[in-house]
């Protein structure tokens, strides 16, 4: 009985100094200090590079952005512009940005801006600062204000939407309007709003890195911006079918 007694006695105590050990230890490892983890990460999207087959000229086209940092601070590049065809570039829209996470998905810039309308007009340099993310309903959002060497005060908003409509194939509309305070002829803007582009993209992801789609886009011209337009010449609306692909890393 006596030795009966001890072994119970001795399993009691083991029992107990285990419990204790247990609970020392999440306390223990409480008070190590935190890890900090922000690693640089980049990444490169080529959201548009397409062929557009249009009435008054087929063009191809380009849209793409990139970056490196961390989770708070990143360094942004963003570019567009056209090609019609037996015409040089135009719509040149180079963008180098800081960018500073304010919000979960949202991210405010600032940088410079190069921008060239047409092949045959001058160039602007520009401030910028804008923000960019993701808003309730997953509509991700652009919008930009820029202020050029010549004290010239314009803006842009983007908004883009995902449809799923598989696992693989996704629906894509896009909008984007320019608007500026002050009229600038050499460049052929306008006051007010310049233009307005409506477009739908419908993708098929054979990996989701890599997608071809097709689509339309509908672009007009407004106000001044379009008496500009009429007096070179050029179309003010164009409907036109696209075939491009889309592209990620």
């Amino acid at each position: 009985m006596i030795l009966s007694g001890f072994r119970i006695d001795r399993g009691l105590a083991c029992a107990m100094a285990m419990m204790a050990a247990a609970m020392l230890a999440p306390r223990a490892s409480a008070q190590e200090p935190p890890v900090h983890d922000n690693p640089i990460r980049s990444f490169v999207l080529v959201d548009q590079l397409e062929y557009a087959f249009r009435k008054d000229a087929n063009a191809i086209r380009f849209n793409g952005l990139s970056w490196i940092g961390g989770d708070y601070n990143r360094l942004w590049i963003n570019t567009e512009g056209s090609k019609a065809t037996n015409q040089s570039v135009e719509d040149t829209d180079v963008q180098l940005l800081y960018g500073r996470l304010i919000a979960p998905f949202w991210d405010v810039q600032g940088g410079v801006r190069y921008f060239r309308p047409r092949a045959n007009a001058p160039s602007r340099g520009s401030a910028v600062i804008g923000i960019t993310g993701l808003s309730p309903y997953r509509f991700e959002v652009q919008a930009a204000s820029f202020i050029s060497t010549k004290g010239e005060v314009s803006g842009r908003v983007e908004l883009e939407y995902e449809l799923y409509m598989t696992q693989r194939l996704v629906a894509q509309p896009r909008f984007e309007t320019n608007v500026a305070i002050q009229r600038a002829p050499e460049l052929g803007i306008g006051r007010g709003f310049n233009d307005a582009e409506l477009g739908i993209r419908l993708r098929y992801e054979i990996k989701r890195e890599f997608a071809p789609y097709v689509g339309v886009s509908w672009t007009s011209r407004f106000g001044e911006t379009a008496d500009f337009a009429r007096a070179r010449g050029d179309t003010v609306r164009t409907l036109g079918f696209v075939v491009g692909v889309r592209m990620w890393r």
